[in-house]
């Protein structure tokens, strides 16, 4: 399988600048920033906005956890953030005026968290894809847990195939070299994956050679 057959690579919760250039130097194609004050991940306790500036990426994601939307455009000009990754309770009118006071170019990921594999899960699952389709680009599902991701859990994913997916999805929540495998099993693969907790030696810090070692697993750096 090619590369362009492959899901994508987002490594999120990135804190030091030297593991950025090197993630960067293995064609790592999403670079996640947490800017959520309650996470161990918090970028801004490592590095400023003029840093993350700096960084030229097309993929620069910054993560919002309800935040106020003047945060959020402020923060996305600073930084100068390509994707916006929603991960708290965002309303779709939150969203149409975000997308109202962004400039176009700056694309839209909102994530569906996944607790219980229940009735009630799989109405809002549902509901969230057929009300928000039209005003996001990408959807990615993650593990519901108290810190708004990097549980280290993962859902159950053979959830997924019991859904018509709109839109290109990221895949997230406990994927790690033992089980990244299982995407196979999934009958809508996803765009892209979104590795964190389990390819850290502690939160912020990324464990790179495990990450190499993810991207050796086939050409060119995909899984």
């Amino acid at each position: 399988m090619n590369r362009n057959q492959q899901p994508k690579i987002k490594v999120c919760g990135l804190t030091q600048l030297n593991q950025i250039h090197e993630l960067i130097s293995m064609e790592t194609d999403f670079l996640g920033f947490i800017f959520y004050e309650k996470s161990p991940r918090y970028v801004l306790d490592r590095l400023s906005l003029e840093e993350i500036s700096k960084i030229s990426h097309p993929g620069k994601t910054g993560v919002f956890v309800n935040e106020a939307i003047k945060k959020i455009t402020d923060i996305v000009k600073k930084a100068g953030l390509k994707l916006i990754q929603l991960h708290g309770d965002e309303s779709e009118d939150f969203i149409i005026e975000l997308k109202q006071k962004l400039h176009s170019d700056v694309t839209i990921i909102k994530v569906i968290r996944i607790g219980n594999n229940d009735n009630e899960t799989r109405e809002r699952i549902k509901y969230t894809l057929n009300s928000y389709c039209s005003m996001v680009n990408y959807f990615l599902f993650d593990t519901d847990g108290k810190a708004f991701g990097g549980t280290g859990k993962q859902f159950d994913w053979t959830l997924l195939n019991e859904f018509d997916i709109p839109l290109p999805y990221f895949l997230s929540g406990g994927i790690s070299e033992k089980n990244i495998d299982n995407i196979s099993l999934l009958n809508q693969k996803p765009f892209a994956v979104d590795i964190n907790s389990k390819f850290e030696l502690e939160p912020g810090d990324k464990d790179l050679e495990k990450i190499r070692k993810l991207y050796r697993k086939s050409p060119k750096g995909t899984i």
